[in-house]
């Protein structure tokens, strides 16, 4: 690692740049000595407004200050629902910086220090080499004599943005059974104009996004995007909170600020009390970067472009005008309609910076196909006789990996093992042993062991982190163990919450997890995690229940790294009542994510196509759950579904006939033929990101020197379709059908697809015709 520091206290002032060949940042100090983010953007690209004329010179008075954060005692210099403009703000003053690198990544830390508390601020920016991602995060000392309560604290602050007149907002619902449901309107319509130059002072108002408990993406994902009519250029964002997040944009200066931030005291009861020498350090907020025209963004560019017109019409105005369909007669063009490259470029970008800062696994590239017993399946009630006959099946379909999901662990007869569960032994009622001098474990090794003989690796269902109210382990750990308020341990839903700092809580969970893995020879974990706790705990030494909340948090993540240290070939699939803890904390750990519980097969493809906003394909678990009363075409549809995703298999595969287990192995095989590109490939969304009820959802993947990927469903509407491909306008292109019962071909720029019947899917594979 190469560095240098610069120290310039003495000098009026700063300026410099920082970045690699596809990102730069400049700084500069503002009058008030306050070091400010005044240009991100692509390197050696001049700035154009939205109107095409170049931007003049970068203010420092326009953007932000590169931290903004409250304590008590030390508020904001004016009332409202932002943390800008706090009192911090303006007196953390530039002392230094340093530069450095490693393989693959560019890092730079700015020093700020607070005269009057004696705080210091250490600003840790970096990004991956080639990938125009800035990512932030604040670690804070006290270098002062006297104690600081901190209420908040940014991560990443942009200000400079275009005027609230020229931006599109866009944010992603994300609710239990229906997971990342893109939506846009104009900035304009929250943050109103309210003439600024009359008054003399910026609006108070921001449009602020949250997110709050133990499932830190139940309502929303901790994401956001702006992009820009006209201009082209996209800001798109995510919060790496595994607990409360927080983000919000407002108008400042005639333009747009963002700013992204961890837990609040205000919205998550979160504070942390720094004493003398004390330490912290925030989430990491990320920026990805996507321009048709220009370049990013530049403090002072924020006036222009209020009065381009907006975007063009969409590009899937063609699907699904027809009707009859469950699913209506919508135009499938999502709310991404008539966007242009630069908004796939931000996801192609924000899915490169997630492949470089995960935890490497070889999982990432093999990509074995999944089969879980759970869903429209066993549903939880695993038995040895059940089993048996479905890990032949599934093996003979090609499985890999066969996960035995929930109930394993039941002993019950009345269904009552919800507030008991938290041992993890295996039930002698549903796995049986051989005689009564058996071990306890032997009917459930003796299932895990045919999984191994029939060529495919055994997997666990595991919920660690709950402990049932009457479950032995309740009474056999400490008190302290759990989560509480007020000194009572939390109870939800008749379960108790472990708190992961605690020694007794991680060794019970290091004892089931090396007894499970290191004994049995389980290769996959299934973790799961079905209650909410919100605002979190108060142990003893919280300051409050959001920070305690936010701590166990990060221990999960230290555990579960842990595991994966000790047991290196482990495979964890990360799961939360689906896509409920689907951060990008924990996504960097783990190596596969339930992106949702969704029973129902023509629900399912408007999120199988919008998941890899959220996660990288290789990492997305797609239930593909055909059954033996499904006719060929639901069976295809429901197949094809994951095939750009992780496979993960389920249904009653033993009960199917010769024909419609060819199916399912057909498909897999189609899989595993171009499973080796998925792990590369960048999405990107034909029709824009598939509304809820849209007609035909469509998800594709490009792979960088090679072929691209589509899938089209189609739920209603007109048999054919013509889908913009916009990378590939111009070329000789040919398109195979690699799965579905249609037909497509290449028309010039977009490509032609036709399904007779709902419901419908088509994989097909377009490559570059040479000469």
């Amino acid at each position: 690692m190469t560095s240098a520091r610069t120290t310039s206290s003495d000098s009026p002032h700063i300026a410099f740049t920082w970045g690699h060949s596809a990102l730069e940042a400049a700084f500069a100090t503002a009058a008030d000595g306050t070091l400010r983010l005044v240009r991100l953007g692509l390197p050696h690209s001049p700035l154009r407004s939205s109107r095409g004329t170049p931007i003049g010179a970068p203010d420092p008075e326009v953007a932000l200050p590169l931290v903004e954060l409250t304590a008590v005692g030390h508020g904001s210099g004016w009332s409202g629902p932002r943390f800008t403009g706090t009192a911090f703000g303006a007196r953390l003053a530039y002392r230094g910086h340093c530069v450095g690198s490693r393989p693959g990544w560019e890092w730079l830390t700015v020093e700020l220090h607070d005269p009057a508390t004696q705080l210091t601020a250490f600003v840790e920016l970096s990004s991956p080499a080639g990938i125009p991602v800035l990512r932030s995060r604040v670690r804070l000392r006290n270098d002062g004599t006297e104690p600081l309560v901190v209420q908040s604290v940014s991560s990443l602050l942009l200000g400079g943005l275009p005027s609230p007149d020229a931006l599109e907002v866009h944010r992603a619902r994300n609710d239990w059974l229906a997971e990342c449901r893109w939506y846009a309107e104009p900035l304009r319509d929250t943050v109103a104009d309210i003439s600024v130059d009359v008054h003399q002072h910026d609006s108070r108002a921001a449009l602020t996004l949250t997110g709050r408990g133990s499932w830190p993406t139940d309502g929303h994902l901790p994401m956001g995007a702006l992009t820009e009519r006209g201009g082209g250029r996209v800001w798109l964002w995510q919060v790496e909170s595994p607990a409360g997040w927080r983000w919000d944009l407002g108008e400042r200066a005639h333009g747009t600020y963002l700013a992204l931030n961890g837990p609040t005291d205000a919205e998550h009861q979160w504070r942390v009390r720094l004493a003398p020498g004390a330490e912290y350090t925030t989430v990491a907020g990320v920026v990805a970067l996507g321009s048709g025209q220009g370049a990013g963004v530049e403090a002072g560019s924020g006036s222009g472009a209020g009065s381009e017109a907006g975007f063009a019409s969409g590009s899937g105005s063609g699907a699904g005008s027809g009707s009859g369909s469950r699913f209506g007669s919508g135009s499938g063009a999502g709310f991404g309609s008539g966007f242009g490259s630069g908004f796939d470029d931000a996801w192609a970008a924000l899915t490169s910076y997630r492949r470089a800062l995960r935890r490497p696994h070889p999982d990432h590239a093999t990509l074995p196909v999944v089969f879980n017993d759970y869903m429209n399946t066993l549903m939880g009630d695993p038995t040895t006789q059940k089993l048996l006959p479905l890990i032949d099946a599934a093996a003979s379909a090609g499985a890999e990996v066969f996960c035995i999901d929930s109930g394993w662990y039941d002993d019950s007869v009345d269904g009552g093992w919800w507030d008991s569960v938290g041992e993890w032994l295996p039930s002698p009622r549903r796995f049986p042993g051989s005689g009564s001098g058996d071990r306890a474990d032997s009917g459930i090794r003796a299932v895990l062991d045919r999984i191994r003989e029939r060529g495919m690796v055994p997997g666990l269902w595991l919920e660690p982190e709950v402990v049932g109210v009457r479950s032995p382990v309740a009474a056999g750990l400490p008190p302290e163990a759990f989560f509480q308020r007020d000194g009572v341990r939390l109870a939800e839903q008749g379960r108790h919450q472990l708190d992961l700092r605690h020694p007794a809580a991680r060794a019970h969970l290091d004892k089931t997890v090396d007894r499970i893995v290191g004994d049995w020879g389980v290769g996959y974990l299934k973790l799961d995690y079905n209650i909410v706790v919100d605002p979190g705990t108060c142990a003893p030494g919280d300051l409050s229940p959001g920070a305690g909340l936010l701590g166990h948090a990060h221990a999960y993540l230290d555990w579960l790294s842990d595991i994966l240290d000790r047991h290196p070939g482990l495979v964890v699939e990360n799961c939360a009542s689906g896509g409920m803890r689907m951060d990008g904390a924990t996504l960097a750990v783990a190596q596969l994510q339930s992106i949702s519980d969704q029973q129902d097969p023509l629900r399912f493809p408007p999120i199988a196509a919008a998941a890899p906003t959220a996660v990288p394909p290789e990492q997305g678990a797609v239930w593909a759950y055909p059954q033996p009363d499904h006719d060929d075409d639901l069976i295809t549809f429901t197949l094809g579904g994951a095939l750009l995703g992780r496979i993960h298999l389920s249904g009653h595969l033993n009960r199917m006939t010769a024909h419609q287990l060819g199916l399912v192995r057909d498909a897999l095989n189609t899989y595993k033929s171009i499973r080796g590109d998925l792990a590369r490939a960048l999405p990107f969304w034909p029709l824009g990101l598939p509304g809820w009820t849209d007609a035909w959802p469509a998800l594709g993947l490009r792979v960088p020197d090679g072929p691209s990927y589509v899938s089209v469903w189609r739920r209603g509407g007109e048999a054919e379709l013509l889908l913009p491909i916009g990378h590939l306008a111009g070329r000789r292109i040919g398109a195979k059908v690699l799965h579905g019962s249609g037909s497509a071909a290449w028309d010039g720029d977009a490509l032609r697809v036709s399904l007779p019947r709902t419901p419908g899917v088509l994989l097909v594979r377009l490559t570059v015709q040479e000469g």
